[in-house]
């Protein structure tokens, strides 16, 4: 069986040290704090101008500005500067923190879309640098995807489960019931009949 790491590999094709590459370089101190805030920018005035309703609608209970400071501050904590997020908001948990949302591969290339636009558009950014950045987020939002498929499918399979359980416990005891019936024990359910 493939790991999540492995299927978002597949699925994005972006291996896994192409990936992480941004890890070999410190984005934060090349690029500068200044160049995260004008992407993020860039990204989320693409988001809240985007023609697709769907897609807009899932940041619909987001402030704009909250949200460029959450990413900006993300991006920058985990492209080697300090830790704003965490001192902020507390552990990243990035997929805790976008449970709410419909993660789906229509929303991940949505998402994808727009970043690579403001990537573009940001001149403060050298190309090797958007490579390694989007590698980053393509796979991340790969193996995202990921966990989401497999927690909707652990929750219908759960929800099955007590219903079979249920049902059949219902019908265990109905059996019974029948059981005693024809053995003139009265169930103590029929008390009240």
């Amino acid at each position: 069986m493939q790991s999540l790491q492995q299927k978002a590999a597949e699925w994005s094709g972006v291996a896994t040290d192409d990936a992480f590459a941004i890890d070999e370089t410190n984005l934060f101190q090349k690029l500068g704090l200044q160049t995260f805030i004008s992407l993020s920018t860039n990204f989320y005035t693409r988001v809240c101008d985007d023609e697709e309703e769907w897609f807009r609608s899932i940041f619909a209970n987001s402030k704009k500005e909250a949200a460029i400071q959450n990413q900006y501050e993300f991006f920058i904590q985990r492209m080697g500067g300090p830790a704003l997020y965490s001192q902020r908001r507390g552990h990243p948990a990035l997929i805790g923190r976008h449970r709410p949302f419909p993660v789906t591969h229509q929303a991940a290339e949505r998402w994808l879309h727009h970043m690579q636009q403001a990537l573009d558009t940001t001149a403060e950014i050298d190309d090797d640098s958007k490579i390694k950045m989007m590698n980053f987020f393509r796979f991340i939002f790969c193996h995202t995807v990921q966990l989401h498929i497999y927690r909707c499918l652990f929750r219908s399979y759960f929800a099955f489960l007590v219903i079979f359980f249920r049902h059949t416990a219902y019908f265990l005891v109905a059996g019974d019931e029948l059981k005693n019936q024809n053995q003139q024990v009265p169930c103590k359910h029929a008390a009240g009949r």
